[in-house]
């Protein structure tokens, strides 16, 4: 049960943060009620939330009016989520204005499910479950917990919290000042109801999470050439993952080609060979989607003569198939993604390879390559002088690589699948496996659409 009721204080505090991983706004009661009992539902498989009805989503309280027959209808409502999930249903005087509250906490029987279908949460958007992978997915992060929701026992709130940066993120959140610490952590709900803060808090706004999480830094390797024979720098950088990110872009940057371009006597524009965003993306991806139960590797990020290759543990949740990469998404770390989002460091959900594919290609750079089984890595390739020779050698290699590690991996994948793992268009993947046969590095056992391939090297 919620221990204790949210005061007008709270609410305005909610309110001014905005919609987030915790937070659900509504300006009325919906005409369908089981809108309100999806978001509780995803709530409640997630971190738990509050649902503010009366309140609209450009942050305005409005007021809203319930009388006992919709109460007690929008309790019906809820009850339909199975297992029963306790929620708080109260009204609060703000000012003049009466919001609705709708509470829950993280639920202890997940999944919870609604009609059928699990809902879950992704940033401040609510999602429902469809497919089998999707939910069988779901089961196995219900039955071990999310890493960035379980507790971080050797944290110390009043000492380990890297005070400047949680200062910056509450401005680039626009988070008032006159609201205290101890609100925003409540709010954003980075600590248990024991008052233990969460492995995402930890990571998010510890001064060295690294201390704790012993992989949660990020590496910064640079090579001589276009292999891994001669290290010419190696770099560790720990603390709070927005510094990782930070420290790590400094670091490429200071080692990629940027250009300066001045339009108008304006401020000057810098001109990164890869294009900046694309690296914030992938960096930022990274940290959000890593899989930190992984205490075997770090989120590494390698600098060679033609490439740059980002790679974090965790390949592809099943909760993304290969057929929707790229259109969907599916965090690990929900609540570290929520806070990331907060900060406008990540955009539409499910829309940042997109958006890396789209300037890569306005780039007038190769399609970047996605390696998605066991690490997922990221390859992209550089604006540097090589013979055409090279470049075409080096590119059907790491073609080769990718089609054979996936067939590996999944003897039953189909040409579509290695189409959007390798970039190639359907002749394109078709006339590789047909070399790989050429060459009996491959077979194909049974027939074309019940048949599975298999690797003789």
């Amino acid at each position: 049960m919620i221990d204790k009721q949210l005061t007008a204080s709270d609410i305005q505090s909610i309110v001014q943060a905005g919609e987030g991983y915790n937070a659900e706004f509504k300006i009325r009661v919906p005409n369908k009620l089981k809108e309100i009992s999806e978001e509780i539902c995803a709530f409640a498989n997630a971190a738990g939330g509050v649902l503010l009805i009366g309140v609209s989503d450009d942050n305005r309280i409005h007021g809203a009016e319930i009388d006992n027959s919709k109460r007690s209808a929008i309790q019906n409502s809820l009850n339909e989520i199975s297992p029963h999930v306790p929620v708080a249903l109260y009204p609060v005087e703000v000012g003049e204005k009466t919001v609705w509250v709708i509470e829950v906490n993280t639920g202890s029987q997940k999944p919870y499910v609604l009609s059928g279908a699990i809902y879950v949460r992704q940033g401040s958007n609510t999602q429902k479950l469809t497919t089998v992978e999707q939910m069988r997915d779901f089961f196995q992060q219900s039955d071990r917990i999310y890493f960035d929701e379980a507790p971080c026992i050797d944290f110390d709130l009043n000492s380990d919290i890297d005070l400047n940066w949680f200062m910056e993120f509450r401005t680039m959140s626009g988070l008032s000042q006159a609201v205290s610490q101890k609100q925003i952590i409540h709010n954003l709900q980075l600590v248990l109801p024991d008052g233990i803060m969460k492995n995402g808090g930890v990571l998010f706004f510890g001064s060295a999470p690294e201390k704790l999480v012993e992989t949660a830094i990020v590496r910064c390797i640079s090579f001589e050439g276009s292999t891994k024979t001669q290290i010419i720098d190696d770099k560790l950088f720990g603390g709070p993952l927005m510094k990782q990110y930070e420290q790590a872009m400094n670091w490429l940057k200071g080692k990629l080609d940027v250009r300066y371009e001045i339009e108008g006597g304006g401020p000057r524009k810098e001109i990164w060979e890869i294009p900046e965003t694309v690296l914030k993306e992938t960096i930022i991806n990274a940290l959000s989607h890593r899989d930190y139960y992984d205490k075997g590797a770090k989120i590494t990020v390698e600098l060679f003569k033609d490439r740059v290759e980002v790679s974090n543990p965790g390949g592809l949740t099943s909760a993304v198939p290969l057929v929707d990469f790229g259109t969907k998404s599916h965090s690990r770390n929900p609540l570290i993604f929520g806070l990331f989002v907060r900060i406008h460091m990540v955009e539409q959900v499910g829309s940042g390879i997109g958006r890396i594919r789209d300037l890569m290609k306005s780039a007038k750079l190769p399609d970047p390559v996605f390696k998605t089984e066991g690490m997922f890595s990221v390859v992209l390739r550089r604006t540097v002088e090589e013979t055409v020779e090279e470049t075409v050698e080096e590119t059907v290699e790491e073609t080769v690589e990718i089609i054979i590690t996936a067939m590996k991996s999944n003897p039953k994948i189909t040409s579509k699948e290695l189409q959007l793992m390798t970039g190639l268009t359907r002749r394109g993947v078709e006339y590789q496996i047909s070399n790989l046969k050429k060459e009996n590095k491959i077979i194909r056992v049974g027939s074309t659409k019940a048949g599975e391939w298999k690797v003789l090297i």
